[in-house]
This record gives structure tokens, sequence and C-alpha cells, in this order.
């Protein structure tokens, strides 16, 4: 069974900083795909950063140069490092890992206003 659980959300300030985290219960992590996708209100969920097994990255045109994802298989977790947040970026996010299927967070809120 894959669990996964994010932390790191929160309020900031536009131009500020977050790191979002996901701790991942996967027996063979490094076999999965690690990603990070937000859904804003009245938004579909859509992508923000994906990581492969062999740390290709793949990015949302909206986050390029400010993001940055990152694994450990030793540790097995995939965080997220949020810079030069603005209020377009407000959205639950969620950690998601895939392999074969799609398993899910429960997700973590960030709110950038000031």
């Amino acid at each position: 069974q894959v669990q996964l659980v994010e932390s790191g959300g929160g309020l900031v300030q536009p131009g500020g900083s977050l790191r979002l985290s996901c701790a991942a219960s996967i027996n063979i992590f490094s076999r999965y795909t690690m990603g990070w996708y937000r859904q804003a209100p009245g938004k579909q969920r859509e992508l923000v950063a994906t990581i492969r097994t062999g740390g290709i990255t793949v990015y949302a045109d909206s986050v390029k140069g400010r993001f940055t994802i990152s694994r450990d298989n030793t540790k097995k977790t995939v965080t997220l490092q949020m810079n030069s947040l603005n209020p377009e970026d407000t959205a639950v996010y969620y950690c998601n890992a895939r392999w074969g299927s799609d398993h899910w967070g429960q997700g973590t809120q960030v709110t950038v206003s000031s």
C-alpha cells in the first residue's frame, strides 16, 4: 500500500519561498515517477513538476526557473523548493507517485498573499 504525506505548506508573502516535502511509504520508491500537482479554487488539478527514476525533471511553464523538484531514494522523499512565489501559485499542492497507477497524498495548502 502506498502512502504519501505532504508537509511544508503555509502562508507566504509574494516574492517569498516555501519548501514542500513528501514522505512516501513505498516498497520500491526508486521505480516511481514522483511529482507535485496543484489545484486552485475553481480550477482543475494541474502538473507542477515531476522527477523520474533517473532524475529527469519536467516543469510546468509557469514555474520554470522558480521551482525545483528533487528526490532522495534512500529517504523515500521528494521535495519542491518554491522561490519567487506569487499569488497565482496559491493552491492545494499534492504529492503524486506513479508506477502504472497514480497515488496521491492528502494535499497541503500554499497561500501567497500580502
